[in-house]
């Protein structure tokens, strides 16, 4: 049976969107309105300041950025973009990203941003199962010639109506607007081209869907997550109250602009406080650092696996950011040693946060429990819930699985393969299995023990707690601990290693871990070296390819 496209149709209940605006927890605004707000009251204020690979720094104010978010709302609405539909964009960390969005949201339409790490096949997939009108993409980026692969796939996708191209063209590309298929110049008939008629802002409804997000795939099929203005305004929030961002902030975040926490946490954040968001283009250590400290970077939110490479940068060039006042670490475990190396080097506590795609919200208060450093991701974000679920009692060694329920879930979750729509609302009086394992932390939060796919052996093993002590080696760079099948049944555990200056053997890193009082049981049975671990573009370690490997391994 064919499935009809939801996004239209879908709406929380009355009496949802009742409660959430009592509660102050949704508004009947939206971060457009911010937008107006800072372009009247402090126009000439940076609202965006990008650092761009062989383009130099680029500064907007916050009535230059307001001017694009008009300027590219019209050139969508003259390519026939109308309310309820969907604009992808495939872009790379580029200032163009936050106003597109925003564009989107002022026609009433539905921005999807799709992260450069998926390629033609993936891509496609999603175009076709979201029926959008128009893609913008990059011409080319990590050496991938993005531009010419979505013409290639362009007469596949019939609702596809508009490519547009920021940078070159493919040489074989259609030139202006051809009818079906056409593709167009960004920077000529976005940037450059002005387009005056824009419909009445009464399209602009807070509780549609005006966002889709891809999840990364690495334990199932990727889902389209079906989010509102208000769902991702719940989102970041709560976080920028708690952490005081505010006109004087300069907020950065290395992670993808066109994946939950780089959009929401690093885009819409600042902009809802009158902030200023700072960008890079692309990951470089040693070249991000120098322009951190030139832009007074305030507040940084980041992937573990990227906190500590800047932190390493720091040491080679002995450079320092000391107007950085708060981080955040989340997207995944975070070792027990980068805490230290935070404090070391910035003279600050590391602070954590926890959320999916989906939403909820869970972060530590800068300033509480000092003492559970490294032991809690936090309590929730205002107006949400959280339970633990398990058929035993739960606790550090038997973790139950986490269940959350709150103002950020999304409306919705939508295979992107099967097409399978689960409306939150309409199950398990909206709980949403978020697959992670967790245990209370004693003081009305929870300790992540990892993803329910990631434990290991019938009496779990510690991962994170393993992973963390490894780490502490001297002879491991990087590390992730995995399953395998033993040969008696059952399941043991590998250290995957990428190793130090020197190599690690299997029974000086058991030696290691029994040194620190962990159980027999906690201890790896099996070393595989590696020269890095593959990471998604969230920075997330890709554990179910290592599962395979290993497998294929036991095979032969």
């Amino acid at each position: 049976m064919e499935i009809v496209n939801p996004i239209t149709a879908l709406r929380p209940s009355a009496t949802t969107v009742e409660q959430y605006l009592k509660e102050d927890l949704w508004r009947a605004g939206s971060i457009l309105d911010d937008l107006a707000r800072w372009r009247a009251e402090t126009p000439d204020a940076p609202a965006l300041l990008v650092s761009e690979a062989g383009r130099g720094t680029l500064q907007l104010n916050y009535a230059q950025y307001a001017e694009y978010v008009d300027r590219f709302a019209g050139a969508l609405h003259a390519l026939g973009v109308r309310s309820g539909q969907v604009v992808a964009m495939q872009l790379p960390n580029l200032w163009q990203v936050g106003p597109l969005v925003l564009a989107c949201a002022r026609l009433g339409a539905v921005a999807a941003p799709i992260m450069c790490a998926f390629r033609p096949r993936e891509l496609e997939r999603m175009l076709r199962r979201l029926d959008a009108v128009v893609c913008v993409t990059i011409d080319r980026w990590d050496n991938f010639e993005h531009a010419a692969a979505l013409a290639e796939m362009a007469p596949r996708l019939p609702a596809l109506r508009h490519r547009v191209v920021l940078g070159e063209r493919p040489a074989d590309g259609h030139g202006g607007d051809d009818g079906d298929h056409g593709e167009l110049d960004f920077r000529e008939y976005f940037e450059h081209t002005e387009h005056t008629t824009l419909p009445d802002p009464s399209v602009v409804d807070p509780d549609r869907v005006s966002l889709v997000l891809f999840t990364s795939g690495t334990s199932g099929e990727p889902k389209a997550v079906l989010h509102t203005l208000n769902t991702s305004y719940a989102w970041y929030s709560g976080v920028a109250a708690a952490d005081g961002i505010g006109p004087d902030s300069r907020v950065y975040s290395p992670n993808a602009a066109t994946h939950i926490v780089g959009l929401t946490m690093g885009l819409l954040m600042p902009l809802h406080r009158g902030a200023c968001a700072v960008m890079t283009d692309r990951w470089e250590p040693e070249a991000v650092v120098p322009f951190l400290a030139e832009a007074h970077v305030s507040w940084i939110v980041v992937v573990p696996f990227f906190l500590s490479a800047l932190i390493d940068a720091m040491e080679r060039t002995s450079l320092r950011l000391p107007t950085v006042r708060i981080i955040r670490a989340g997207g995944t475990t975070v070792p027990q040693p980068l805490f230290r190396r935070v404090t070391e080097t910035f003279g600050i506590p590391l602070d954590v946060g926890w959320g999916m795609t989906e939403g909820a919200n869970i972060f530590t208060r800068s300033g509480e429990h000092p003492d559970l450093a490294g032991r809690t991701v936090g309590r929730c974000a205002p107006g949400h819930e959280i339970d633990l679920r398990a058929d035993h009692p739960i606790s550090d060694d038997r973790p139950g699985r986490l269940f959350a329920r709150g103002p950020s879930l999304c409306l919705a979750t939508w295979g992107r393969d099967d097409g399978r729509l689960t409306v939150l609302a309409e199950h398990n009086d909206g709980w949403y299995d978020t697959g992670d394992l967790a245990a209370p932390d004693g003081h009305g939060g929870v300790r992540l023990h990892g993803r329910a796919e990631d434990r290991i052996g019938d009496i779990m093993i510690p991962v994170s707690d393993v992973e963390s002590a490894l780490l502490d080696h001297p002879d491991v760079r990087d590390v992730a601990l995995v399953g395998y099948p033993g040969s008696q049944g059952g399941e043991l555990a590998c250290a995957v290693v990428v190793p130090g200056e020197r190599t690690p053997t299997l029974e000086g890193l058991r030696d290691w871990l029994g040194g620190l009082g962990m159980s027999e049981w906690c201890l790896p049975s099996r070393l595989e070296l590696l020269p890095e671990l593959s990471r998604n573009n969230t920075g997330k370690v890709q554990k179910n390819l290592l599962r395979e490997r290993l497998q294929l391994r036991s095979a032969d």
